[in-house]
C-alpha cells in the first residue's frame, strides 16, 4: 500500500498540472483512461471476472479564515457560496482520485456502485468520502 506521503506528493503533483492547464475536469479525465468507473452494479460490454473489494477514497477539507468571512457574508445576501462550490469540486476530485488510487493498488482495472457521501464534521469541516467496489472487467 503507498504511504499516506506518497499519496499527498501525486495530489500535489496532479493540483500542480491543473492549475497549469486551468480546468480541473482535464484532470479527472486523464485519470478515468486508466480505469473504468460506474455507479452501477455492472459495465455493459464487460464481464466481471474478479472482485477485489471494498475501495474508497477520503479527504475532510476546511475553508481558510477569509474564505469563511466571504461565504459568511455572502450568506447574508443570498445566493450560490462560489468559495464553498470551490472547496467542494476540489474536494470531491481528490476523494475521486484517492478511491482510483486504492482500486489499483488493490489490482482492479475498473470500479462498480461508485457512491459519494457527505458529512459535516464541525462547523468548518466537511467530510467527502468516494466509495465502490474495486473489480477486475474483460471486454465481452
Amino acid at each position: 500500500m503507498v504511504s499516506n506521503k506518497e499519496i499527498q506528493r501525486k495530489l500535489e503533483a496532479r493540483k500542480e498540472k491543473m492549475e497549469l492547464h486551468g480546468e480541473a475536469q482535464f484532470e479527472i479525465n486523464e485519470m478515468l483512461e486508466d480505469i473504468i468507473i460506474v455507479s452501477s452494479n455492472h459495465i455493459p460490454g464487460y464481464d466481471i471476472v474478479e472482485t477485489r473489494g471494498f475501495c474508497y477514497g477520503l479527504t475532510v477539507r476546511s475553508r481558510g479564515v477569509g474564505g469563511q468571512i466571504g461565504a459568511g457574508l455572502r450568506s447574508l445576501i443570498g445566493g450560490e457560496i462560489k468559495e464553498y462550490v470551490k472547496m467542494m469540486e476540489e474536494s470531491r476530485n481528490e476523494a475521486l482520485y484517492r478511491m482510483i488510487d486504492h482500486a489499483q493498488q488493490m489490482g482492479a482495472n475498473a470500479i462498480i456502485s461508485v457512491r459519494y457521501d457527505s458529512d459535516e464534521i464541525s462547523n468548518v469541516m466537511q467530510e467527502i468520502l468516494a466509495y465502490g467496489t474495486a473489480v477486475v472487467a474483460v471486454e465481452k
